[in-house]
């Protein structure tokens, strides 16, 4: 069993191309012992945004606090706390931070799937 606070694992910085002040925590990933599913936590700083990309498997996706979209090429869904959302393989998606704190959110993903 594993239990700890999530501020006692490192926020790291995601350098990538798309991407603007975004953070992730990996919160249950490698080394965890976990056998299906992996847990991370993101914090998009205001005006921040995650590219717009896919992948080949689904993941649950939890808004903990602050205010978005999930902007797909079609249309865009506003989030904020309390907010949840099942994103299917090979779906196009982009999360956004619209508001003037951190959006925070918690990502299930397969463990095959980093």
């Amino acid at each position: 069993m594993i239990v700890k606070k999530s501020n006692d694992i490192e926020k790291t910085r995601i350098i990538q191309e798309g991407v603007k002040d975004v953070w992730i925590r990996w919160l249950i990933g490698q080394g965890s012992g976990a056998p299906t599913f992996y847990l991370r936590l993101f914090e998009v700083d205001p005006g921040g945004h995650t590219p717009l990309h896919c992948h080949n498997w689904e993941h649950e996706v939890y808004i903990l606090e602050g205010k978005g979209k999930i902007i797909t090429p079609v249309e865009s869904f506003p989030i904020e706390a309390g907010y949840f959302a099942l994103i299917s393989p090979e779906e196009n998606h982009q999360f956004k931070n619209t508001g003037n704190q951190p959006l925070k959110f918690l990502c299930i993903i397969p463990k095959d799937g980093k």
